[in-house]
């Protein structure tokens, strides 16, 4: 595991869409094409925005990308909450990727319905592969969330499928989500966690006891991919 701490939200999205760049041009002269799956929530907002000008927008070979996500909430894509939105509105609307190597998690059918159909997907992609994705983008929640992998909920233990969806009673939706199983096997995985809301689980989930039921975000862990956490100083308050 790497910890990289930096002043403010700003700072690290810099460096993360310069250490990005880096790995998707690193990983393109060994294969053809480069898999990573976005994250929601507002950290990956600004460099979303970074990514989509120049000169990142010019640098990476966008072609070559093929985009999916860790989560999703059961709600319209024209909802302001859901993810896939969010990705498009900041990032995907202004890169050359092409439409067919973007794989959303959809909501106009039933979250089980969609859940299954997202499995069969990167099926279609892993299945023959002992790792999965080239980059998992996560953050990670006030109360140690990560990805739809919520304190006390059977997803977070979740063994076999890659994909699950459940219905989260302290939100009232259903949600759509990868699994440790999937992620755990990716080439790198990358934490963008910031602000002093953070900083208690975090400290928790590096330096605590294992309790992956607490501090779900414990369950990450790539082998024998790299794992990253791109910290603020804020988030990274409560840490020696």
């Amino acid at each position: 595991m790497e910890l990289h701490v930096y002043k403010n939200a700003d700072e690290l999205s810099q460096a993360v869409a310069s250490w990005m760049a880096g790995s998707i041009a690193d990983t393109l002269k060994k294969q053809d094409r480069f898999t990573i799956a976005l994250s929601g929530g507002s950290t990956p907002r600004l460099l979303h925005k970074i990514l989509a000008a120049p000169p990142y927008k010019d640098q990476i070979e966008w072609s070559k990308l093929h985009v999916f996500w860790g989560d999703e909430r059961d709600v319209p894509f024209e909802d302001d909450r859901n993810n896939a939105k969010m990705a498009y509105d900041t990032l995907l609307n202004f890169v050359p990727v092409p439409a067919a190597q973007i794989h959303i998690m959809r909501t106009d059918i039933g979250p089980v319905e969609s859940a299954a159909e997202y499995e069969k997907i990167l099926q279609a992609y892993f299945d023959k592969s002992p790792g999965s994705f080239d980059l998992v983008l996560l953050g990670m929640g006030d109360d140690g969330h990560t990805l739809s992998l919520f304190p006390g909920t059977a997803a977070v233990h979740e063994e076999k499928a890659w994909t699950i969806a459940y219905f989260l009673k302290a939100q009232d939706m259903y949600r759509i989500t990868l699994t440790k199983t999937i992620v755990n096997r990716a080439a790198r995985v990358a934490f963008l966690t910031t602000g002093t809301g953070k900083a208690h689980a975090l400290k928790e989930v590096l330096k605590g006891a294992y309790n992956p039921d607490l501090y779900p975000s414990q369950e990450i862990k790539p082998v024998p991919g790299e794992l990253h956490w791109f910290v603020d100083e804020a988030a990274a308050a409560e840490l020696e």
